[in-house]
């Protein structure tokens, strides 16, 4: 009774963004301990650390994608359902599984509760959170078993039915939560570069999970007014949706027009990677690319075979990420889309930055820029780092690296084998960070207290 007093009490004294932080962070040590055990490898798997377990832990609860030994070489069936549950609980979080359990068994939530719960759904208030949590499983659950019934109808004749359900599971699990994990091969997924089935079941389903719950929550509602009102002219649909899921869908789909355009320009000559395929195959292949820099980790085509700009593009759609409150990471497409409207704003001799004919607010903006000088002070300090601990890696391979582990994409260069150990911590660190690091500075800026404070004005030049 006293020692869960104490615990209690402990608790209560932590911040909502530490309590977020210790959720990944036991998840994290029950799953490295689960898969090192024997129980978890294959009777003749590589040789590996208990580092090395860690390491792939961390990439699968941040929802990553990198490994020092790929799953199908180390992990037995027991490993590969435990790596399940480690993404699925990776990409929807502990907080929200621990919320849904109590509502399941109709036990009430506290405050706390509610703050912590509010915050790991990056929701603005706590309005139905649980109708909200709620419709995050059910879409969750309904993409990953629609997407695993399709991709069973290629992987059934191919691995056979035991296998074929088992690894058709595993892949839309890992593809939603945009893991970036595979359980069949060594070289992701090259072997299905061509493949109409895989590429684009699976690019839906990272941008489904990228997109963020409450655009769809948005989208559903008004699919359901349409139904109802059946109004004349379709773009009434479009306009009926809130200004977040405009900004969120309009960068989305640039995003994802320029990444492939761009990648099939700069890489169609290239006979290493898609210069010997059809036109058609070529803009699926480039499509597919552009869909995994959204932080999913899949690669159907090699990296280090690529030319430098066509990675430099790669780079920063990794670093843009996906969309708040979803399974993708980077700084998020709002967070660069309000830095472009803010630059936009200042070029154009606007005294606010506006979208859609609304200004957004001066609070948004400070948080927007907070988030952008975490996310890149910490990005260049682990750099320089690894650069110093790791003299015998080339930098370009390195810094993609550095970018694919702290936005939480998975895709790499061919050198996550090769790190030292203190390269590998670097790169945890970098993972965790890239999961955590962003939401828990944002909801310390929106849980904070104002403080007005007026003094005389100064001008300072820039530039």
């Amino acid at each position: 009774m006293f020692g869960e007093t104490m615990k209690t009490s402990v608790l209560r004294t932590l911040s909502v963004t530490q309590r977020l932080t210790i959720s990944f962070a036991v998840v994290i040590l029950v799953g490295s301990i689960l898969l090192a055990l024997p129980i978890s490898h294959y009777p003749h798997a590589p040789a590996a650390s208990y580092i090395d377990h860690l390491f792939t832990t961390v990439s699968m609860v941040c929802v990553t994608g990198l490994s020092v030994i790929p799953v199908a070489d180390l992990y037995n069936g027991f490993g590969q359902v435990v790596a399940m549950f480690l993404m699925q609980i990776g990409g929807l979080g502990l907080v929200t599984l621990i919320a849904i359990s109590t509502f399941a068994l109709r036990r009430k939530m506290d405050l706390a509760g509610h703050n912590l719960l509010q915050s790991a759904l990056s929701r603005r208030d706590s309005k139905n959170l649980k109708g909200y949590l709620y419709f995050a499983y059910r879409m969750t659950f309904i993409f990953e078993f629609l997407a695993f019934l399709i991709i069973a109808t290629d992987f059934i004749p191919r691995f056979g039915w035991k296998h074929g359900l088992f690894n058709a599971l595993f892949l839309a699990i890992s593809a939603f939560c945009n893991a970036g994990f595979d359980n069949f091969s060594t070289n992701s997924l090259t072997a299905f570069v061509l493949n109409p089935t895989i590429n684009f079941t699976l690019a839906f389903l990272i941008i489904a999970g990228g997109l963020g719950f409450a655009v769809w929550i948005d989208l559903l509602s008004n699919v359901q007014r349409y139904a109802i009102e059946k109004p004349r002219f379709t773009g009434r649909f479009y306009r009926k949706l809130s200004n977040e899921s405009h900004l969120v869908i309009q960068t989305t789909l640039f995003l994802l027009a320029a990444g492939t355009l761009l990648t099939w320009f700069l890489e169609h000559n290239n006979v290493k990677t898609i210069g010997h395929f059809t036109l058609p195959q070529q803009l699926m292949v480039s499509f597919f690319q552009s869909v995994t820099m959204r932080t999913a980790g899949f690669a159907t085509i090699s990296y280090t075979d690529a030319l430098s700009p066509t990675n430099l593009v790669y780079m920063i759609q990794m670093l843009i990420g996906g969309a708040p409150g979803g399974t993708a990471g980077g700084v998020k497409v709002t967070t660069a889309a309000i830095a472009f409207l803010l630059f936009k704003a200042e070029v154009s001799g606007q005294s606010e930055v506006t979208f859609e004919h609304r200004i957004i607010k001066s609070k948004t903006i400070k948080q927007t820029m907070t988030v952008l000088i975490f996310y890149f002070s910490f990005l260049i300090l682990g750099y320089l780092i690894l650069l110093t601990v790791e003299p015998g890696l080339e930098p370009i391979p390195l810094l993609f690296e550095s970018i694919s582990a702290i936005a939480t994409v998975g895709v790499s260069m061919e050198v996550t084998p090769f790190l030292s150990i203190i390269g590998k911590i670097i790169i945890m660190i970098f993972m965790f960070v890239g999961r955590v690091g962003p939401i828990t500075v944002l909801i310390s800026l929106m849980q904070r207290k104002e403080k007005t404070v007026h003094y005389a004005s100064t001008d300072i030049l820039v530039g």
